[in-house]
Formats: C-alpha cells, sequence, structure tokens
C-alpha cells in the first residue's frame, strides 16, 4: 500500500465563496501513480466544508442561496453581534462534512461525469488549505 498526499492552497474573495476544486483533485489522483485507492479531501478549518454534487450553475446557485438563508439573521451583520456572527458561519457547517472519500479506479476517480466535487468556504477573506490524501496501489 502507498500513500500520496498534496494541498491545494484557496483565498475567497468574498464572505461565502464556493470553489470547484475537482480538477485539481483529479490531477493529483493521476500524480499519484496510484491505479486502486481511495482518495480523501479534508479542509483544515471548521468554518469550511466539502460536498460532492452535481455540477451545474442552478445547483452552485441554489447551494449559495441556501447557506445565505441559513446563515443570515438580523444580528450577524451588525457590530458587535460577535456570538450571532459565530453562529451564522458555524450553523450551516453542521449540515456538512469537512472530509470526503471518493473510491479510485484505473487512476481516475470513480465519480459520475456531472458530479463536482466543491470546497465551500463559509467566513471569507481568508486563504484556506484543503489536503488530498490518496491511499492504494
Amino acid at each position: 500500500m502507498k500513500i500520496y498526499n498534496e494541498q491545494i492552497a484557496l483565498q475567497s474573495q468574498k464572505r461565502r465563496d464556493v470553489f470547484n476544486i475537482t480538477t485539481q483533485v483529479k490531477a493529483a489522483a493521476e500524480k499519484s501513480g496510484l491505479r486502486e485507492g481511495i482518495v480523501v479531501v479534508a479542509a483544515f478549518h471548521s468554518n469550511t466544508a466539502l460536498v460532492v454534487c452535481s455540477d451545474d450553475a442552478k445547483t452552485r446557485g441554489e447551494l449559495q442561496s441556501w447557506l445565505a438563508e441559513i446563515g443570515e439573521s438580523e444580528g450577524a451583520t451588525q457590530a458587535g453581534g460577535i456570538v450571532q456572527r459565530a453562529l451564522a458561519v458555524q450553523f450551516p457547517a453542521l449540515f456538512f462534512q469537512h472530509q470526503v472519500a471518493i473510491p479510485m479506479a484505473e487512476g481516475r476517480l470513480d465519480i459520475d461525469a456531472g458530479q463536482a466535487m466543491l470546497f465551500i468556504d463559509l467566513e471569507g477573506f481568508r486563504p484556506r488549505r484543503v489536503v488530498i490524501k490518496i491511499i492504494g496501489e
């Protein structure tokens, strides 16, 4: 059994941001030289999330709208609303995972062609790191 590690650096440009990291994860799988195994993608931050879902503008738009709806509150945008701002970030994170495991077969991610891996930053404007760990043969 062999293990391959790689990291992705991301920088969000807005309060909530969604990044399609599928290309980077696929490239890491190819670079690993492994043919069969498991690809684990994990975020280093509790106020971020990783999902595998349909890769289309409608899905990403609905995801952004849903995140805004569950995370916003009147106090979350007012000065001094520290606890409410924290809840506006942490509450949506409860619905997501910070890691995703995907099978790899014949050197490629074993996901549908229409799917994407998305990294969601729930509290933007700072650098983020994602680790890709591939375990296999």
